[in-house]
């Protein structure tokens, strides 16, 4: 672990050193209270700390973001939020995705990447976020995310997205299937997709302009609407895997792979 670390703080420098001011880049969390498959999981506890707040912390522990907000539909929330020194803000209750909320936030704070973190992702890491502001780089790039090779329970589950990329690491697909789909036995490489994405205000504009796509509508990933609308997702690749909160079981592995740390 301390190789990892004083590699990460090398290649921390380094890209801040490449980038220089000239990449304003805000992280946006959205947050909102009601969830169908687990109830009020933006302020339930995982040791002793509500689960946004452990977002928000580890978010912050990135170097190389100029701020952190989250955007939330609950006065709870903010209200939460406020007592524990955590930047947030109020957006709409009417969005229909995180993408939504962020967009939101970018008509009045200015800035030339949007990251966009789940706020069930309490284990987010600063290797993570420099992994895709290195997508980022590219001007031409306008949406970002993120894959990590699949583990063997992920293959199959259809809660792990997985992704296909090109050779350039353009995505093709994302799914909950298991894809590719190994028909001769040839054992191909599997990745799995982590909700991490950063945006140019463009491509926001362009995904709230656009309607529900059918693709998105029959595998539940709003991620396809771009797809299917022809606009390119480039795909950094990361070592370190997320778990992100849907569930008790996944609370509960949560703070066991946290209470190790």
């Amino acid at each position: 672990m301390a190789k990892v670390g004083a590699w990460f703080a090398i290649a921390t420098q380094r890209q801040k050193l490449e980038t220089g001011n000239s990449m304003k880049t805000l992280a946006i969390i959205p947050a909102r209270l009601a969830s169908t498959r687990m109830s009020r999981k933006m302020l339930r506890e995982i040791a002793g700390e509500p689960l946004i707040g452990r977002v928000y912390n580890a978010v912050r522990s990135s170097p190389l973001l100029d701020d952190v907000i989250i955007a939330t539909d609950s006065d709870e929330i903010l209200q939460v939020c406020g007592r524990n020194g955590w930047k947030a803000r109020m957006t709409s209750a009417t969005h229909r995705s995180g993408t939504e909320r962020v967009h939101e936030v970018s008509q009045t704070i200015a800035a030339d990447v949007y990251i966009n973190v789940q706020g069930d992702e309490p284990m987010t890491r600063p290797e993570q976020i420099a992994t895709l502001l290195e997508v980022m780089k590219d001007p031409a790039v306008q949406v970002g995310t993120l894959k990590t090779p699949a583990a063997t329970p992920d293959i199959t589950n259809p809660n792990a997205v997985k992704v296909v990329t090109d050779l350039t690491g353009r995505a093709l697909y994302f799914s909950r299937a298991t894809i590719p789909h190994d028909r001769d036995g040839s054992g191909p490489r599997y990745f799995k997709h982590l909700g991490f994405y950063a945006y140019r205000k463009p491509a926001l504009e362009r995904f709230c302009a656009l309607p529900e796509s059918s693709l998105e509508r029959s595998e539940r990933l709003e991620q396809l609407r771009f797809l299917e609308n022809g606009v390119a997702i480039y795909v950094g690749e990361t070592p370190f895997d997320s778990v992100g909160v849907d569930t008790e079981e996944d609370l509960r592995r949560v703070e066991a792979i946290l209470g190790t740390r």
